[in-house]
């Protein structure tokens, strides 16, 4: 019997004439076994949180079109931040680029000065591991960047690390368990392979299909317009050099009106501001996090948060949330930054963009509403 895990992948694959390739795991046909309801009437409040770690933008370095743009000596940018990135129940990023030591098809860009493709080599996915990542998005403008072979590769080297990934048509979600619960992450972007930000129906479907097999369900995004000057959430469609970017205000929203627990954006390579809609976090865009050699990071674009969100696992309610700043210097790579500088951005672009919300947040980097 096909199941519909393998459903969905055949009809990304006829969709999309791709190789099949499979999701990280076959946990989405254990969690739909073993997912159940609690019943403990007097539960230990500590026992119902459930921890998540949640970055922006990640390219550790590409060897495309030189490997001038790695990190020297196969330095790893995430050391600095490595016992932050590790201190949670799960850690999320989007892995902003293939992973692919050589080869594949280059895309063509209609402007070559705004063509960037990025290829990362297979071994910085070890520092990806190391640093305690769990679940990555691959649904961004650059997983296509190298054609099926870097798909592929990335899914393949991913698999081997344990890191679940979700995304691509051929690939829309996948399942993790954490603390006797099973979390759901799928991923979603208006570029070629990738579940689709623009198609509701579609959306939901997948969405639909998670929850009955998942406990909590993180959505994640790649949307809105890009630059210094994009840091604002519109409430509008957005477009980017042409393209249509999605009204990302709009799609967090529809997300948890239809079960969504948690969502993560990213894309406009930029820190947006953060809400909470019926009890649901959403992040608008992380920003920069880890992005070595190929990347503007001057101003707003050089800052980022690493958010750590207190969750009710029972609920998918937010409780309180911290963030840790960091910036990138140089090349890139993040550390610690001691003025603080992205707590100060959000807390301005809070104030401007979602009044009704009303965060509090203080200098130490901790927040709940009020």
């Amino acid at each position: 019997m096909l199941s519909m895990k393998n459903f969905y992948v055949a009809f990304g694959v006829l969709a999309i004439s791709m190789p099949l390739v499979f999701c990280s795991s076959s946990g989405q046909e254990q969690a739909k076994h073993e997912k159940k309801q609690d019943v403990n009437l007097n539960p230990n409040p500590e026992d119902s949180i459930l921890t998540l770690i949640a970055v922006g933008d990640i390219m550790l370095g590409t060897n495309y079109p030189s490997a001038a743009y790695l990190p020297a000596n196969k330095g790893n940018i995430l050391e600095p931040v490595r016992d932050i990135l590790r201190n949670a129940d799960l850690t999320f990023g989007n892995l902003e680029g293939t992973v692919l030591n050589e080869g594949g098809d280059v895309k063509q860009c209609s402007d070559p000065s705004k063509c960037y493709a990025f290829r990362q080599p297979d071994y910085l996915v070890d520092y990806l591991q190391d640093s305690g990542f769990d679940l990555l998005s691959l649904a961004n403008n650059h997983m296509g960047d190298f054609g099926n072979a870097g798909r592929i590769n990335t899914q393949r080297v991913l698999k081997v690390k344990g890191i679940k990934y979700a995304g691509l048509e051929t690939c829309p979600w996948d399942t993790i368990h954490v603390n006797g619960k099973v979390i759901g992450m799928t991923a979603f972007a208006p570029n070629s392979g990738c579940l689709k930000l623009n198609d509701y129906n579609k959306a939901l479907e997948v969405l639909a299909e998670l929850k009955k097999i998942s406990d909590l369900v993180i959505v994640s995004f790649h949307g809105g317009a890009e630059g210094r000057t994009r840091t604002n959430v519109t409430r509008k469609t957005e477009e980017f050099v042409g393209e249509n970017r999605g009204n990302v205000y709009e799609f967090a929203h529809l997300m948890v009106d239809n079960g969504a627990d948690i969502v993560l954006g990213h894309g406009p390579h930029v820190t947006r501001a953060i809400d909470c809609y019926k009890g649901k976090f959403i992040t608008y865009s992380m920003g920069n996090f880890a992005t070595y050699g190929r990347f503007s990071l001057s101003g707003v674009s050089g800052i980022a948060p690493i958010y750590k969100l207190y969750i009710n696992k029972h609920t998918g309610d937010f409780i309180k949330g911290e963030v840790v700043s960091i910036q990138q210097l140089g090349e890139g790579g993040p550390t610690v930054d001691p003025n603080k500088q992205v707590l100060a951005e959000i807390k301005r672009l809070c104030a401007m963009d979602f009044p009704e919300v009303l965060w509090q947040i203080n200098e130490d980097g901790t927040f709940k509403l009020k």
